[in-house]
């Protein structure tokens, strides 16, 4: 498995007891706490123990610094490029993590402000609890880097109102705690300032019983008014052009709105969108379609076959091309390949959503009863890696 660079003393997952109340913080703050390997087990085995524990009833879980997490370690999977499947192992870890967290047992609160993009998000969302601030951004920027939206997200954005999901995946575009709230991705917006206060309420309430945590957050919590230039405020033109069929089409009806007068917000997404890899977008816009009529276990083992397929180069490599601009020489000059959508064929886009062999596809529990079973360690995949190890 692709090794990332950390500190070995250096605790990435901090887990506290206090009574019946488990705090959990993502430590890597001058990484912007993004997501590793270690960060992925660390966290799946926490979450697991906790889940088993009688004496646990409440978890918060926070970022330490100035993000509550920038997502996955992207230069993880650049240093990992060159050898085959390198990261398959933290890839399936966080995609299974990624349906427990959703149908987890426990009450818990995200406490978040700063980033929390992509992969980080994932541990925001879909929280009984997720309690934002005037600090918060949240964004799902893969495609921009030809990759996809990932962690349980084609599900989550596929089932916001209209189009919004198609607009997010594709453009990237940012949204802060207020519209996290009313587009219902977080469940209370508290002022930063009053942040630890709240969180040593709930710690103090010792509780996880719902309506007493909720009644603790709505304390400290206030009503939202979104901005005026919100794009929460423009969903009519939003799903006007991100309803086409194509990126294409998406991208010319974009256009024709920008050209007309009071749409001057719509310049520097374009920009952005149109810089974007056309293989992402497209794989991207796919995804999202396909996750408004699966269940999350359907999108999450969609969205494996899709990283690994996209790591593996299946169809192209604009993958470590995004993150090489974007990262390694931040010249922010990717040369795509194809370099433009009408280039992108849609048969090889096939090549990346067809399913693996039964028992190479992700594998998420059915029964509830064993639900934390379907570990990377009894899988296929560990047994091939183990196979190959002692030859």
């Amino acid at each position: 498995m692709a090794q990332e660079v950390v500190n070995p003393e250096e605790q990435v997952v901090l887990g506290e007891e206090i009574d019946h109340v488990r705090l959990i913080t993502l430590n890597r703050p001058r990484q912007l706490n993004v997501i590793s390997s270690k960060v992925v087990s660390l966290l799946a085995d926490f979450l697991e123990k906790l889940e088993k524990d009688d004496n646990t009833k409440l978890i918060l879980i926070k970022g330490a610094g100035r993000a509550f997490s920038a997502g996955g370690d992207l230069r993880m999977f650049y240093d990992g490029r060159t050898s085959k499947d390198s990261c398959l192992e933290v890839v399936y870890r966080m995609y299974w993590l990624c349906h427990h967290i959703h149908t987890y047992k426990k009450t818990q609160v995200a406490l978040v402000h700063g980033i929390s993009m992509g992969g980080g998000a994932s541990l925001m969302v879909p929280m009984k609890f997720s309690v934002v601030t005037e600090k918060t951004v949240f964004s799902t920027p893969e495609a921009s880097i030809g990759f996809h939206t990932d962690c349980g997200f084609s599900y989550i954005l596929s089932r916001l109102p209209g189009h919004l999901g198609e607009f997010l995946a594709l453009t990237g575009a940012r949204l802060n705690g207020k519209e996290l709230v009313a587009a219902g991705m977080a469940t209370h917006f508290v002022p930063f300032e009053k942040l630890p206060e709240l969180e040593k309420r709930l710690i103090s309430l010792n509780s996880g019983d719902e309506n007493a945590v909720k009644s603790v957050i709505e304390e400290f919590s206030v009503d939202i008014q979104l901005d005026e230039d919100s794009v929460l405020n423009k969903l009519s033109i939003i799903d006007e052009c991100f309803s086409k069929d194509t990126v294409v089409d998406i991208i010319k009806s974009f256009g024709l709105e920008a050209s007309k007068d009071g749409n001057g917000w719509i310049g520097a997404i374009l920009k952005g969108l149109k810089r974007s890899s056309p293989t992402g977008l497209k794989i991207t816009l796919r995804s999202i379609r396909e996750g408004r009529k699966q269940t999350l276990a359907e999108c999450l083992e969609k969205e494996f076959r899709l990283t690994m397929n996209i790591l593996r180069t299946t169809i192209s490599a604009d993958v470590y091309e995004g993150i090489r601009a974007l990262t390694i020489d931040k010249d922010n000059a990717p040369k795509w390949d194809p370099p433009t959508c009408d280039e992108v064929d849609d048969s090889k886009v096939d090549l990346v959503f067809q399913p693996f062999k039964d028992n190479l596809e992700l594998q998420i529990p059915e029964n509830e009863k064993h639900r934390w079973e379907g570990k990377y360690e009894h899988s296929a995949y560990a047994a091939l890696n183990a196979t190959e190890i002692a030859k």
